[in-house]
């Protein structure tokens, strides 16, 4: 059985809804998802000395702007490894735009931060507000730096709250079922 896990439910246990690691925490590549392989893939190397500084994956039962299933960032102090998914919560969203893959202009292409459910030491933090403001802008520096010497041109929009996360959630998961009922 080759189980699709873009399309595994987008919640679970408690209403968490589910994040599935591509790149794990420290990973000097990128990994990526294929459905039609049912297996990760090398999507490209980091630039020299960067690293994914926690898991890296997204959102399933979710289709963004760019056509892929909603990125997202899982902030806590564990490394996991590909193809695990957590129950989450949102934390805030990285407004970001991009050179489109295809053709000419701009996308959205925002990243979710978001921290598991079971991450006992980080049970306190409930919104972005939490996080410093140098946390905040080393990682939306990573995001602009691990793009380096591609053609994606990313634009760092700003940031918003829980609120704003989980409404982007709900939005690409309303994509995802419009585009499944075609």
């Amino acid at each position: 059985m080759n189980t699709d896990l873009t399309r595994i439910s987008l919640r679970g246990k408690g209403g968490a809804f589910h994040a599935v690691i591509e790149s794990p925490r420290g990973s000097s590549v990128k990994l990526k998802y294929e459905p039609e392989l049912g297996a990760f893939t090398v999507s490209k190397p980091l630039v020299h000395g960067m690293s994914y500084p926690f898991d890296w994956g997204f959102i399933p039962s979710t289709l963004a702007p760019d056509g892929d299933p909603l990125d997202a960032l899982v902030y806590w102090d564990q490394t996991t490894y590909p193809g695990v998914v957590l129950p989450c919560r949102a934390l805030g969203v990285l407004k970001v735009d991009e050179k489109k893959k295809r053709g000419s202009g701009r996308q959205r292409n925002d990243r979710l931060l978001v921290v598991p459910t079971i991450a006992a030491r980080a049970e306190s933090l409930t919104d972005l507000k939490d996080l410093s403001r140098r946390e905040r802008d080393e990682l939306a520096h990573f995001f602009t730096a691990v793009v380096a010497f591609t053609d994606k041109e990313v634009r760092v929009l700003g940031w918003e709250g829980a609120t704003a996360a989980e409404r982007m959630v709900e939005q690409c998961a309303a994509e995802f079922t419009k585009k499944a009922q075609r």
